[in-house]
């Protein structure tokens, strides 16, 4: 029997990551918020570390509903979350954020495929990735995805930017 299934709490691999909770939590102070964007924003962006999405446009915790996945791509599940953000979180202003320099617009479906069957030791064949060749015809796609939404209203408005990783800055492109 492995080591995680005879204890599958782990043996410490997260401790760093508890302690720091417990420092946040002794000054957490959204214990019973309602859950509702305040600044009626919601954001799809990327999960690219060097993002803070937050941050990037002024806002706190509780301002916003973000949505991440690779790429910053408007899929059926950022979809499905701006819809229920929209109808039941308050949210009245979309934003479709991808980045400069993302990595997912660096390689080929293909090439995609056999790094990561090389580096897993599985064949990563059937795995779709979603790789962008032009990101900005993929972000004017994605925003016309979000407004032709039957299910999100033309009183919400929506706009697609660029967030570049280096300055910091976004520039609008639809």
């Amino acid at each position: 029997m492995s080591e995680k299934s005879e204890n599958p709490t782990g043996t410490g691999e997260f401790d760093d990551l508890l302690r720091a909770n417990r420092a946040f939590a002794e000054t957490f102070d959204l214990g019973g918020f309602d859950g509702v964007a305040h600044a009626g924003i919601a954001i799809v962006t990327c999960m690219d570390s060097r993002i803070a999405p937050l941050g990037m446009l002024g806002l706190s915790p509780g301002d916003a509903k973000i949505f991440r996945n690779p790429g910053g791509r408007v899929t059926a599940a950022a979809l499905e979350a701006l819809v229920l953000g929209v109808h039941l979180l308050g949210v009245e202003r979309i934003l479709v954020v991808p980045h400069t320099r993302c990595a997912m617009t660096k390689h080929s479906e293909v090439e995609l495929r056999q790094v990561i069957s090389e580096k897993s030791g599985t064949d990563a064949s059937w795995q779709g990735f979603h790789v962008i060749a032009d990101q900005e015809a993929a972000l004017r796609a994605d925003v016309m995805a979000v407004r032709s939404h039957p299910l999100i209203p033309d009183t919400v408005a929506v706009g697609g930017f660029i967030y570049d990783v280096d300055t910091g800055l976004l520039e609008r492109h639809a």
